[in-house]
């Protein structure tokens, strides 16, 4: 069985690294069995994908794996290492962020072959991200652990106050996490983990390029003993890279962030903390409506949590955490005369218990979490009793509508030498529409077969609730339904991993069986003047598969010096909907048949390296473009590249996005930017 305290003094043999002519322990030409692994092997191991290693207690006991893996991942309540998981989680770690041509984290996920992001406006303006085939509202996106999904609409998820740079990996759990994450998480989940400097240090970065793009920015921390305080800011700008019919700029965009964080670390407790605003405003063009070619929005969002650690027998993890968004959406940009402007309020309040132990038959993790969602609007929800002012401001809300989720979880981890079964329920209960408590189990299995392969099975199902625009929104040829069931999905998936050094490679296939899936739909054969009414599906099945791999040719073949890694995906789904033909979608009848990603990452000289990728996307589904004709998504490729020199205290790179200039749709008939170029660099001081 599991054991926490198996860290133990015992007899270490390293085998893997005896047979190999770069192994560290080579010279001396034989095993090496040391009672103590330093962390500086650690440190140049390949912690996402190191095979079981072996141990002796004494010379009579039986071979037992041990795990040297020090990455964690969430993808079951207690807390499991990448090669314990029973459920195949995808990282982006540290490397592969500094080497991407991004512009943002919305721009980082499309290298992830189960994400699907659909980007309306560049610098992450506003993009949709959705897994699996499903809808950016069927997802929940945490930073550092906290829930940040905005209950009123999932356009505004991404707006995040951290500079790409303080990332340290992004988790991506596919399929339904319900017992995991609770409700929302309907097709997944996107965990975003910050990283704080170890040392005080501060850095400073600078990049511009096409279409007046600029952005710039900064990082201080300080460490004092047992405490680690970070705050960082950004400001983004660009004049963006298509017109209206008026002549005048309708993609450009504007923002700032700043990001506070901190810990306290010592032998009883570790408490983290950050809290972070982010604002931004950007042209609109055509995202909502072809017929208005110069809408606006602007965007506020502010965030803090609190969360802790006990280190004793139980170890129990609360967090509490508050969340404020606000939305303000002109169809005319600047013309509230002619149509009034849309105001939204959310705050998100929640408290969060999760604990687990470790005991004879494994691990068992149980707790709760209680979220309290609250709206006010002028035009989502129900009347006020009172209407409410915001203040500073000249204006009134008379609307609004507060809703609070309530679940409880329990699940029970059992890990042996080469198995690992994870399984649990979670009960959730919601007072929109007096829902009384349902309950949503799930089961994760993993067996290690041994020479690096490794195969997985999972039965999982959760829920989401409609958010607070598919429930309330009935303007501008909009017509929503306040009686929107919540959508359910069950999923059965299996797959395989191989892991040695130098070579991962996985692939699964899955079966979502989805219920009263929520969806925009419009009836063409009323015309022009069809509303976009939204409504619950009766049913939605996708079945599909991925398959990835990844080389690090430097650990394959250590004589070369100039390949780093290559790695190569691809991920294809088939959906069966009731739906009738004349129907065109918003969401939930488009998802991204065919995707391909590869990825390349060279070493030229010295310092200079280069790195390229390539995509290919097929989507089914169409739009209706400005004459009121309806047309088919078309496929495309792209090709970003970037190239840098990458000292120990500075860096200087240059990049481009979509340096074939392809024209291209995500969404509508919304137009994305052709080749973009940037450059620009960064410098670290230590204090």
């Amino acid at each position: 069985m599991y054991n926490s305290n198996s860290i133990k003094r015992n007899l270490l043999v390293f085998k893997h690294f005896s047979h190999k002519k770069y192994a560290l322990f080579a010279c001396v030409g034989k095993e090496v069995k040391i009672s103590v692994l330093a962390v500086c092997v650690l440190t140049y191991a390949n912690v996402n994908c190191i095979s079981a290693q072996t141990y002796k207690a004494d010379t009579t006991t039986a071979q037992k794996e041990l795990t040297l893996e020090e990455v964690v991942v969430t993808g079951s309540r207690a807390p499991m290492s990448i090669s314990q998981s029973a459920r195949m989680v995808t990282v982006l770690d540290r490397s592969d962020i500094a080497a991407a041509p991004v512009q943002s984290v919305n721009d980082l996920l499309k290298y992830a072959v189960g994400v699907d992001v659909r980007q309306r406006g560049a610098i992450g303006a506003q993009t949709d991200i959705s897994v699996r085939g499903g809808t950016n509202e069927q997802i929940t996106i945490l930073l550092n652990g906290i829930n940040i999904c905005d209950p009123q609409t999932g356009h505004n998820v991404f707006e995040l106050p951290v500079d790409i740079s303080e990332i340290e990996r992004i988790e991506i759990l596919e399929g339904p996490a319900g017992r995991v994450y609770g409700t929302s998480s309907l097709v997944g989940a996107i965990n975003i983990v910050t990283k704080i400097a170890a040392n005080s240090s501060v850095d400073v970065h600078i990049k511009g390029g096409s279409y007046g793009y600029l952005t710039t920015g900064g990082r201080a921390n300080v460490v004092s003993g047992k405490w680690n305080n970070q705050i960082s800011a950004n400001y983004t700008k660009s004049d963006g890279y298509t017109r209206a019919k008026g002549g005048n700029l309708n993609s450009d965009y504007e923002g700032g962030r700043v990001f506070y964080q901190g810990n306290y670390n010592n032998e009883n407790i570790k408490v983290n903390w950050h809290a972070g605003m982010t604002t931004k405003g950007f042209g609109s063009n055509t995202f909502y409506s072809s017929k208005f070619d110069n809408q606006y929005e602007h965007v506020a969002k502010i965030m803090t949590a609190l969360q802790a650690e006990t280190k004793g027998v139980i170890h129990f993890r609360p967090s509490i955490y508050w969340n404020r968004n606000y939305d303000r959406f002109e169809l005319i940009r600047g013309s509230e005369a002619k149509y009034k402007f849309n105001y939204n309020r959310t705050d998100v309040f929640g408290l969060n218990l999760n604990s687990y132990f470790d005991w004879t038959l494994g691990r068992t993790a149980f707790g709760g979490e209680f979220r309290n969602e609250d709206l006010i609007s002028g035009n989502l929800g129900e009347p006020l009793n009172k209407t409410r002012h915001i203040h500073g401001t000249d204006r009134n809300y008379t609307l609004g509508l507060n809703r609070s989720n309530l679940s409880i979880h329990l699940e029970h981890n059992i890990i042996l030498n080469r198995f690992t079964l994870s399984a649990g329920v979670i009960a959730v209960k919601n007072t929109w529409n007096e829902m009384n408590f349902q309950f949503y189990p799930g089961a994760d299995v993993s067996y290690r077969l041994g020479s690096g392969f490794s195969i997985y099975a999972s039965y999982n199902t959760s829920l989401r609730m409609p958010s607070f625009t598919e429930l309330y929104y009935s303007l501008g040829g909009y017509k929503a339904d306040k009686y929107l069931k919540p959508e359910e999905m069950t999923s059965l998936e299996g797959g395989l991993r191989y892991c040695v050094p130098g070579i991962e490679a996985k692939a699964s296939v899955y079966h979502h069986h989805g219920k009263n899936m929520i969806d925009w739909i419009k009836n063409t054969s009323k015309g022009s003047d069809a509303e976009w009414e939204s409504v619950n599906h009766s049913k939605v099945n996708a079945l599909g598969f991925e398959v990835s791999s990844r080389f690090n040719l430097r650990e394959l073949f250590p004589a070369q010096n100039v390949f780093n890694s290559f790695q190569v995906a691809y991920s294809y789904i088939n959906q069966d909907k009731d739906i009738e033909s004349n129907y065109v979608s918003h969401y939930a009848l488009e998802y991204l048949r065919h995707k391909l990603v590869s990825k390349l990452n060279l070493h030229i000289y010295k310092l200079l390296n280069f790195s390229t990728s390539y995509r290919y996307q097929y989507r089914i589904g169409n739009y209706t473009d400005t004459q009121g004709n309806s047309r088919q998504l078309k496929p495309y490729s792209l090709v970003d590249a970037r190239l840098s020199w990458d000292a120990p205290k500075y860096a200087l790179y240059i990049e481009g996005n979509n340096i074939l200039n392809k024209t291209y749709y995500d969404y509508g008939d919304v137009p994305q930017p052709g080749f973009w170029f940037m450059a620009g660099g960064s410098i670290h001081f230590n204090l």
